[in-house]
């Protein structure tokens, strides 16, 4: 394992977790899956109180059979080559979190991360737009992918945004990053979210320091 691996996987596995196999993963991402299509379900329903009252009931009683067999803490953070981490139970990216937005990231040959996705009611922020926190959170994991891809991965110690103008909610949305110089133990990326005309909505520049072995 590299020495940018080792460190991270200092960071990431400081306890003893468990480790999922895949078909558990998919298994634990379809019911996440599912949930997400609750909550936005709830944001939009307009049933009557009586219905309100027998579907809360069912949750309640849902949310006690998947809380018969409880881990202590969320699933272990897999690393692969270059100290990459697949966190499954992130709030940005990981399959299993519910709350997380659907935005599915990929590293291309040059190591520019990238990605299309389109985000609902559940991230509004001003009227029919993402909340401007979303979008911070999405760039902040894209540029951290772009480092991590860069084989120097590292935790985010400076973040500077500027909002060029309002993301829209319910389009296709598009977003890349990627690795602009590395000197020592630190990463600096650039990154940035596009709207349906191609016009940039977010920028964002980060720095990533890589912890001490």
């Amino acid at each position: 394992m590299s020495g940018a691996g080792a460190a991270m996987r200092r960071v990431y596995v400081t306890q003893e977790r468990h480790h999922l196999e895949e078909a558990r993963v998919d298994a634990l991402a379809g019911l996440a899956a599912r949930v997400r299509e609750l909550a936005e379900a709830v944001v939009h329903t307009d049933v009557g109180e009586e219905e309100l009252a027998a579907v809360t009931a069912e949750i309640a009683a849902l949310t006690g059979r998947l809380s018969a067999a409880r881990r202590e803490r969320p699933p272990v953070a897999a690393l692969g080559d270059g100290g990459m981490v697949r966190q499954l139970a992130s709030p940005v990216s990981g399959v299993l979190n519910p709350i997380a937005p659907p935005v599915e990231m990929e590293i291309g040959p040059d190591g520019t991360v990238r990605a299309a996705f389109t985000l609902n009611a559940l991230y509004e922020g001003p009227p029919t737009f993402v909340h401007g926190g979303v979008s911070a959170m999405v760039l902040d994991q894209m540029l951290g992918l772009a480092a991590s891809a860069n084989g120097t991965p590292g935790m985010t110690a400076t973040f500077d945004l500027r909002y060029r103008r309002p993301t829209p909610y319910g389009v296709p949305l598009t977003a890349e990053a990627r690795t602009t110089r590395a000197e020592g133990r630190k990463t600096w990326a650039d990154g940035r979210i596009i709207d349906p005309e191609g016009r940039t909505t977010v920028e964002a520049t980060a720095m990533f320091v890589m912890p001490r072995l």
